[in-house]
C-alpha cells in the first residue's frame, strides 16, 4: 500500500493509505490538505507498520515516525 502524510487544518499530521496502482501525484490531487509531509509505501512486518521509499513526484520521502503516526491513527481514528 501507498501513504501521503499531510498536515491536516489544525496542524496534525494525518495519515491517506491508499492502493499501490494509484499514484501519489493523483491521490495528492483529491486531498483539500495543503502541506505534504511525506509519502511513500506502508507494510504490515511483525506486528507492526514499517514506512519506506518515497514520492518522486511529490518529492518527499518517508519519515521514521510515520510508522507510529500511522498505528496511532488506525487504534484511535479520532485522535
Amino acid at each position: 500500500m501507498k501513504y501521503i502524510m499531510f498536515e491536516d487544518f489544525s496542524g496534525a499530521p494525518i495519515p491517506i493509505i491508499f492502493p499501490g496502482r494509484i499514484n501519489h501525484d493523483d491521490m495528492r490531487e483529491q486531498m483539500p490538505y495543503t502541506r505534504v509531509l511525506s509519502a511513500g509505501y506502508v507494510q504490515t512486518r511483525d506486528g507492526g507498520f514499517v514506512c519506506h521509499g518515497g514520492s518522486k513526484a511529490l518529492k518527499t520521502e518517508a519519515r521514521p515516525e510515520d510508522a507510529a503516526i500511522i498505528a496511532e491513527r488506525l487504534e484511535d481514528p479520532d485522535a
